[in-house]
């Protein structure tokens, strides 16, 4: 009897560090260890282990947990972190990535009030790009609104795909907030698509990043296409985790979503046929 090939691509399932605030970067390396993650992105912001790259390759050592990428300090938060100058910001996170082994950089496109590095931005991160192996992977963002207002923040674009990159990550948090298709945004991105970032939202005002599965966002159907498609990027779990009443709790959180993850990111072939083998990416 046939039975079904199942496709599983060579994408490695990333936990951001991020995930485990207002736990420590330390944390996040164990929490990815024990849970059975494929590695860490190490989200740079005010916690001085996650600016110190011998910290974090410490880490990495100790609980056999690689770097895949590194999220430059973009953040409202993180605007004194690696230097007030946004370009020295990326490279430093850039050469935090060839040091950790990490192939990617995620980058936010600017914000509005920085001018000069917003008209720069574009034409900047192809020369990035150009000087590396790394990726340097520009993130889709959102409108804010407050009320019935909204506001533009981010330059060129909120919506990512209107500017001309290399590489993008995809967000399905940041989708839901902006409340725009997420299959859409994808087919856009197309083969530039290097980079997930795997949370879900319900379309409030606030960037939710809740576990997959439980918003409105069509996580397992974007996990599914990337099997069917032999995506080599990394899948990385960003999810809000402030909430749980326990270290217990989020870990549960954290265990449910790469579970989630492992079960999606695989797609049928369909029917093996007898004496005629397919061949499995990756095998």
């Amino acid at each position: 009897m046939a039975e079904p090939v199942v496709r599983i691509p060579d994408a490695k399932v990333a936990l951001s560090t991020a995930s485990v605030y207002p736990e420590s970067t330390a944390t996040a390396f164990e929490i990815a260890a024990r849970l059975g993650y494929d590695g860490v992105e190490v989200m740079v912001w005010t916690d001085p282990v996650s600016q110190d790259v011998d910290a974090l390759r410490r880490l990495s050592d100790q609980h056999g947990i690689p770097v895949l990428a590194v999220h430059a300090p973009c953040l409202l938060i993180t605007q004194r972190v690696w230097s007030t100058d946004p370009w020295t910001k990326l490279q430093r996170a850039r050469s935090a990535a060839e040091r950790l082994g990490a192939s990617t950089v995620v980058v936010h496109p600017p914000f509005r009030w920085q001018r000069q590095y917003a008209r720069e931005f574009v034409r900047g991160i192809w020369r990035m790009a150009e000087e590396t192996d790394v990726r340097f992977a520009v993130e889709n963002m959102y409108p804010w609104r407050y009320r019935d207002r909204e506001m533009l923040a981010y330059a060129p674009e909120w919506d990512v795909t209107k500017d001309d990159y290399r590489h993008f990550t995809v967000d399905l948090s940041h989708t839901a907030t902006a409340r725009t298709d997420a299959t859409a945004m994808i087919d856009r991105m197309g083969e530039r698509l290097a980079h997930v970032h795997l949370a879900d939202g319900n379309g409030s005002n606030k960037d939710e990043h809740l576990v997959p599965g439980r918003g409105t966002q069509p996580c397992a159907e974007l996990l599914e296409r990337l099997a069917r498609t032999g995506f080599d990027g990394h899948v990385v779990i960003e999810v809000n985790t402030r909430r749980a009443m326990s270290s217990a709790e989020r870990e549960a959180d954290l265990a449910e979503a790469l579970a989630f993850t492992r079960l999606h990111l695989a797609s049928t072939l369909g029917p093996q046929h007898p004496g005629r083998p397919q061949r499995v990416p990756g095998s």
